[in-house]
């Protein structure tokens, strides 16, 4: 604040200074159409980016953040393509940890109650795909072959989302999910219960494919499993092995 006297008269000016002013939302970028994703808890880069199907990187340049690991619940991202907020809680898992050489996978536990999805050719397996990391398996087969339900459970998101196309996701007891991705139709709604091997969906070759098959997960407590530890045990090779529900 600075105080002059012109004519007599004492006349206040404010000077504000730029470091007092609120920082403003970094503007899209010119021309760019997408929707701006409010951060919530426990979401970083990685699992909004992978719930968009943008690489976390891209969003960082884009959005002009120099550390993706400092996000903070509220901030705005922009996110190009996009037409509205995504539950990234529900939809992407936690990343994966790393692991060490010495690291040993825990025994399988007993889950008698799964079965599998889809009757098909298991294709493609669990693990680092590349430079990225395959959360589940896929099956191959015709399209409109009907994918069932591994357990009973709610549906928590029934949708389309760019990469995975048509999905559904269900939410089972002690802290499992199963996911269903690439569906020609998804069958079920939002808040629906439904039973061990009801139809939720037909395999289709919705989203990035090169050919219709079914693209699965199971999560425990959000943290992407290998399904072949949870799913009835196939007589011979992991892959290109016929498999078929059970029960």
């Amino acid at each position: 604040m600075a105080k002059e006297t012109v004519a007599g008269l004492s006349v206040v000016l404010l000077l504000v200074c730029a470091g007092c002013a609120p920082k403003a939302v970094s503007p899209a970028p010119k021309g760019a159409q997408g929707f701006y994703h409010v951060v919530r808890s426990g979401e970083n880069l990685y699992r909004i980016g992978k719930a968009y199907d943008i690489a976390h990187r891209e969003l960082a340049r884009i959005n002009g953040i120099s550390d993706p690991g400092q996000l903070r619940a509220g901030q705005r991202i922009f996110i190009p393509g996009a037409t509205r907020q995504l539950p990234v809680e529900i939809i992407t898992p936690i990343e994966p940890k790393p692991k060490g050489p010495d690291s040993k996978e825990p025994a399988a536990p007993m889950t008698e109650g799964f079965i599998w999805p889809v009757n098909g050719t298991l294709n493609s397996v669990f693990g680092p795909r590349g430079a990225t990391f395959h959360d589940g398996i896929d099956i191959a087969a015709a399209e409109g072959t009907p994918i069932r339900a591994i357990e009973r459970g709610e549906v928590i998101y029934s949708d389309q989302l760019r990469g995975y196309g048509n999905i559904v996701i269900l939410r089972h007891a002690e802290g499992f999910v199963s996911v269903y991705a690439h569906n020609e139709n998804n069958l079920v709604r939002q808040g629906q219960r439904v039973a061990r091997g009801e139809v939720i969906g037909t395999v289709g070759s919705t989203g990035r494919v090169s050919g219709p098959h079914l693209h699965f997960e199971i999560r425990k407590h959000n943290r992407a499993q290998d399904p072949l530890r949870y799913l009835p045990q196939l007589c011979c090779l992991p892959v290109s092995d016929a498999v078929a529900p059970q029960g």
